[in-house]
């Protein structure tokens, strides 16, 4: 069984992600197990506090190391050899190679921020820093939902088909799927091209190589915008 555990202030952020679709599922066969630990559990003031002002002056509040490494302490307790992986915007970019990397191990722990972040200190105690992108959020918890449910449908008899991980975006590095089409064959006066429906399985192949290459250069074009 693969072992998830979420180190979080709100631990209740994932009762309902985890409770449909996919990862229910994956739970449900036993698949995979996702424990949420409460970092605030691990405060030692009577208030719980976790959060402190910075020094040298600042806006905003940061994580205190105490609880945090307190609270990863108690992760790597109870899953020895888990891989504790901090969520923060300076860490190296998430991809569908780092998500099937994580399936080869038994258990990964996800360290959800708030406020204006961690203390640096706490970064000595985790083994890896990641990032979903160059955006801000509220907190962690959105981006460990997202590594939870691209790492559970990459695990083995998870989803139906075999083949739908293997063909995802991103499964060769930085190729994108090809365009999908179902019926019916005309909506709105748009066809379903012509050789998907030719019965010809070699030229659809080469069409959909064609089609997967094509979006991937559009999409690095996008990406450099307009000053390159």
């Amino acid at each position: 069984m693969f072992h998830a555990q979420v180190l979080t202030l709100f631990p209740e952020f994932f009762d309902s992600p985890l409770a449909c679709s996919i990862p229910k599922r994956a739970i449900e066969a036993g698949i995979v197990a996702v424990d949420a630990i409460q970092i605030r559990d691990f405060a030692t003031d009577r208030h719980s506090k976790v959060d402190d002002s910075p020094y040298g002056g600042g806006p905003g509040m940061l994580m205190k190391p105490g609880p945090v490494v307190a609270a990863i302490r108690e992760a790597r307790q109870r899953q020895p050899g888990t891989h504790v992986v901090m969520l923060t915007p300076s860490g190296s970019r998430f991809t569908q190679a780092k998500a099937l990397e994580y399936t080869e191990k038994s258990s990964i722990t996800l360290l959800c921020g708030r406020y204006e972040g961690f203390d640096e200190r706490i970064c000595d105690y985790v083994d890896e820093e990641i990032s979903l992108g160059d955006y801000v959020l509220s907190g962690g918890e959105p981006a460990a939902l997202c590594v939870l449910d691209s790492v559970i449908r990459l695990l083995p008899e998870v989803l139906g088909s075999p083949e739908s991980a293997v063909l995802d975006s991103f499964s060769e590095e930085g190729i994108l799927d090809w365009p999908h089409y179902t019926r019916p064959e005309e909506f709105e006066g748009k066809r379903v091209p012509d050789v998907l429906l030719s019965g010809n399985h070699a030229k659809i192949e080469q069409w959909r190589k064609s089609q997967a290459a094509s979006r991937s250069r559009q999409r690095d074009v996008k990406g450099k915008g307009h000053d390159e």
